[in-house]
């Protein structure tokens, strides 16, 4: 029976509840080697109904993803062990220890598991050949020192603005005459074509030239689709001194982009090490990402009257409350491919960068609809369920800027931030906000197109008398809809003049 001492456990019942797979898969897995066999044990959770329960290294719900992806991609089971196999993990990586009484026969199936070796602290500090990541975009987000000295010939980290990044940009400006140039284009536009058309190449970075164009879209014809999990490959580099270098290639894809590791042989034990713990990875990088200058937009929605709520309801229905409104808004924040920020309260802020496209624009106020609506719903559902007669709002702002994007991390957690004050603005706009309205800046309104200004009914409410008129396709200033005599004008004095509307539905 395997034992593992000073590891991170994990039981079987919160491996089927963490990654949705059933019983008989996890046995499966244990069968294939996929996973190793668990450590049978006393239950220290008292509320199972187990006397006994396995217990396995906390790296199996990496692996249980890692193989759920691949078959997302159409590899077989046999397909998936093959790779295993033919990566070598379980020779370079190490087994879990085995107890004395275990006979040479298990010894020897365990062999074939992928595992873990706790001594093999591999960061990515610690990887001391060239690696870098590239987002989606294909932007480098983080490179060390080596790929700058030796893949790129200049220092990457200085370049602020994320678009002069881009993987294909930065390969051109290498020397017409660096016999590296065109392999290494060949090889990025492989990763690329598996996931772009060739029609995406003409735009593909600001101020790209015909030449260039020409270029790209010649290699996109030439080059196979590169598109698994883990790959790797070999390549041959000429230094800046002459001499010719061998590379084994890995590269690792994440939904936030494509890690790639230029390993020297004598580093291939602990390369396969590290590309085997997917989520230190991807932690780890997204920690220390290069700060960008990005043109995103920001939401910020806070739950108005959140104090008196908060008086009213016991301590955990209110964190309950809290929660709920954070899972029901989730969906609709993923779907637009919003990034959740950092914010101050109980509140929400989350990002949407600039893509391709232009499409983050538009992807904010949808969003912002679909969390008005889901919001109604949640406010009918707690009325049922309180039977009380307050109502749930969500107060958002909207604004958009231009500012440098990045990380800001702890031991345990990232938070993503923009400095500037294109997030404070939507803040205390959202802080404006009564009874669930959505009230947006008008610089990004003129951001839009005609024809997407089109698609959005907004304007501003007017009493007139006792009536209340809805003016559509206009603006004002802040301080011009608050009377000079009311308690909360002074609050509202820094965005006074921002000329702001409501969006109120899409036509």
């Amino acid at each position: 029976m395997p034992t593992y001492n000073d590891t991170p456990l994990v039981n079987s019942k919160e491996i089927l509840e963490q990654t949705g797979i059933s019983r008989a898969t996890l046995n499966n897995y244990i069968k294939l080697g996929i996973i190793p066999k668990p450590d049978v044990k006393k239950a220290e959770d008292h509320k199972t109904r187990a006397r006994k329960i396995g217990y396995f290294p906390k790296t199996v719900l990496d692996r249980i993803e890692l193989v759920k992806q691949m078959k997302k991609e159409g590899n077989s089971m046999e397909d998936i062990i093959d790779r295993f196999n033919k990566t070598k993990l379980s020779s370079a990586i190490g087994n879990p220890p085995v107890s004395n009484g275990e006979n040479s026969e298990n010894k020897t199936k365990d062999v074939n598991y992928i595992g873990c070796n706790e001594d093999l602290k591999v960061t990515i500090k610690d990887i001391h050949c060239p690696a870098y990541l590239v987002n989606n975009n294909f932007e480098v987000s983080w490179t060390n020192s080596e790929a700058e000295n030796e893949i790129f010939n200049q220092n990457i980290h200085l370049i602020r603005n994320a678009g002069a990044r881009n993987i294909f940009k930065l390969l051109m400006k290498l020397d017409s005459v660096n016999k590296n140039k065109n392999e290494l284009i060949d090889f990025h536009m492989s990763l690329f074509k598996s996931r772009y058309s060739r029609d995406i190449l003409p735009n593909l970075y600001n101020n790209i030239s015909e030449s260039e164009i020409q270029t790209l879209e010649k290699s996109y014809d030439k080059v196979s689709v590169k598109d698994c999990v883990i790959n790797e490959t070999y390549t041959n580099l000429i230094g800046s001194d002459g001499i010719l270098t061998s590379y084994h290639v890995f590269y690792i894809i994440f939904r936030e982009g494509i890690f790639l590791v230029y390993a020297h042989d004598k580093m291939h034990t602990d390369i396969l090490y590290l590309l085997s713990n997917r989520r230190n990875i991807i932690n780890e990088l997204l920690k220390q990402c290069i700060p960008s200058l990005i043109s995103f937009c920001a939401i910020v929605a806070d739950l108005q009257d959140s104090s008196r709520i908060c008086a009213e309801l016991p301590p955990e229905e209110y964190f309950e409350l809290i929660n709920e409104i954070r899972r029901y808004m989730e969906s609709s924040f993923k779907k637009y491919n919003g990034v959740c920020g950092k914010h101050v309260g109980d509140g929400m802020v989350y990002y949407f960068l600039k893509d391709k496209n232009a499409k983050y624009l538009m992807n904010t106020i949808h969003c912002s609809l679909e969390l008005r609506d889901e919001m109604k719903k949640l406010n009918l559902e707690w009325k049922r369920r309180k039977g009380w007669l307050n109502d749930l709002y969500l107060n958002i702002g909207i604004n958009e800027g231009e500012e440098y994007f990045g990380t800001i991390s702890d031991s345990s957690s990232i938070e993503f931030t923009a400095l500037g004050d294109s997030v404070n603005c939507a803040s205390r706009v959202s802080d404006f906000a009564r009874y669930g309205a959505i009230w947006i800046t008008k610089n990004l309104i003129n951001r839009l197109s005609a024809e997407e200004r089109k698609k959005i009914r907004f304007g501003i409410r007017r009493r007139e008398q006792d009536r209340e008129i809805f003016i559509e396709n206009t603006f004002s200033r802040v301080m011009d809809m608050l009377k000079p005599d009311e308690s909360n004008y002074k609050k509202y004095m820094d965005i006074a003049t921002l000329p702001i509307t409501e969006i109120v539905d899409m036509v």
